[in-house]
């Protein structure tokens, strides 16, 4: 799996988790919708920091709570 996959599997978790909208977690954190939009769809290549930790505070958890997850734990991730 693909950082980027990896991050918008993270991201649907946490919508659900959360029990949240797309468009209520753009209300929260800032980022554009079709900045999340694109996340979501895997369309993104490559997500910035800056923008992993808008949507952390968006969800109310800190950056390494969004990272604490088996999605990103030992080899599973690729370039």
């Amino acid at each position: 799996m693909e950082l980027n996959e990896a991050v918008a599997e993270r991201i649907e978790e946490l919508l659900k988790e959360k029990r949240m909208t797309a468009y209520r977690l753009f209300i929260l954190s800032g980022v554009p919708q079709a900045t999340i939009s694109g996340i979501r769809l895997k369309r993104s290549r490559s997500v910035r920091l800056d923008t992993i930790y808008a949507l952390a505070q968006g969800f109310g958890i800190s950056i390494a709570e969004f990272f604490d997850s088996p999605l990103f734990k030992g080899n599973i991730i690729s370039d």
